[in-house]
């Protein structure tokens, strides 16, 4: 992609953290950015719920990261360098790293929400941001950042209010997630309980259920006034996530990890390399190869080597992770050395064979895809 350096107004389709991303480094560079957005809001796929911003995959700090794009961080975080861990044998495991484990903060539309905030800071900078606008082509340079068009994970559980102390406690086993993890996060009178699986969509409120009686058990879960939330993301790995030569950037294009699930930090670090190659006039499709794949194929090795695993495996993984700062501990494992470099054919084949979902046909179906899902698509595909 190369030849956008004469021309001033760019097009971004899509209002999610890596458009918004994308939006406030063109702004800042002095470029005119219309921000197209077919919802009517921000963060309308959430509800106000907790999510993980993950700082372990990088040896960068994610927050010093993104302040590097120039990207202020003053939406509501709290850094987590310690948790705790269940195997599927019920067995606890603390966790800490050196570092912050990832920053807890809130997705959706309520102010200190990671979208609300970087929706004020593209528009401060200068973007234009257009909701209820359903785009099916433009004329200017663009970048595609409409999110996932199909659903390879889904999560499905309550926010709630509570007067449980703060914390992060995670769940494996097949029996309160399938392919996933169950995960319980609170912070200030505040909690989110989710079960994110990688199949068995249709049992969804079976998995929940479980997680739930889980929770309670383990770390006397406790909540007042729950509401109901679901979500969804999707995982691939493109060829050149370029398409009529518009960069295509964060879940839209499969940038996901295969392991975890995890898509933030993605979606805003090839925002802002789909930004610069614009600024720049070069080659977005080689920066996010030599940015981005490295992590996303390690991410691929790591889910097909947990699958062989399987729980067995947890438990080992866990009993290491466990004697570890955790941290530094994961972040070798998102690097791709020679042996993931040789078993990445292998695991690019395999990967998602062990994921394929029987149980959703996704006819007559309830799940969070098939209600939910964004199953109409304003813009093509990504190669």
């Amino acid at each position: 992609m190369s030849g956008y350096t004469d021309h001033n107004d760019v097009t971004v389709v899509g209002a999610g953290p890596g458009g918004l991303a994308c939006a406030i480094v063109l702004a800042q560079a002095g470029r005119r950015v219309t921000v197209r957005e077919w919802h009517s809001d921000v963060g309308t796929r959430f509800h106000d719920d907790f999510q993980g911003l993950e700082n372990w995959s990088h040896a960068k700090d994610v927050l010093v990261e993104m302040r590097a794009a120039g990207i202020t961080t003053d939406f509501e975080f709290h850094p987590f360098d310690s948790g705790t861990v269940f195997d599927p044998a019920e067995r606890r495991y603390p966790v800490r790293g050196k570092r912050p484990l990832f920053y807890l903060l809130r997705r959706g539309r309520e102010a200190g929400s990671l979208d609300r905030a970087l929706l004020e800071q593209a528009r401060a900078a200068g973007a234009e941001v257009r909701f209820n606008d359903r785009v099916r082509d433009f004329d200017s340079a663009g970048v595609l950042a409409t999110g996932p068009r199909q659903a390879g994970i889904v999560a499905v559980g309550h926010v709630f209010d509570t007067d449980m102390p703060d914390g992060a406690w995670l769940a494996l086993g097949h029996r309160l997630a399938p392919g996933g993890y169950a995960y319980l996060l609170v912070q200030g009178g505040r909690g989110t309980v989710a079960s994110c699986m990688f199949t068995g969509f249709r049992d969804q409120a079976k998995y929940l259920a479980a997680t739930e009686e889980f929770f309670t058990r383990h770390a006397g879960l406790q909540m007042r006034s729950p509401r109901p939330f679901g979500g969804y993301g999707n995982i691939r790995l493109a060829a050149t996530a370029v398409q009529g030569g518009h960069p295509v950037i964060g879940e839209q294009a499969g940038f996901q990890d295969a392991l975890a699930g995890f898509g933030m930090r993605y979606a805003i670090r090839s925002g802002v390399l789909a930004a610069r190659a614009i600024i720049d006039g070069s080659d977005y499709a080689a920066a996010w190869q030599r940015d981005l794949a490295p992590g996303l194929y390690a991410g691929v090795v790591n889910r097909f080597i947990y699958n062989l695993g399987g729980e067995p495996g947890m438990s080992l993984a866990l009993r290491r992770l466990a004697k570890r700062d955790a941290g530094q501990l994961l972040e070798r494992a998102y690097r791709l050395s020679l042996p993931k470099r040789l078993l990445l054919p292998l695991a690019r084949r395999w990967y998602r064979a062990p994921l394929a979902d029987p149980s959703c046909s996704h006819v007559d179906c309830d799940c969070v895809w098939c209600t939910h899902g964004q199953h109409e698509n304003p813009v093509a595909e990504a190669p």
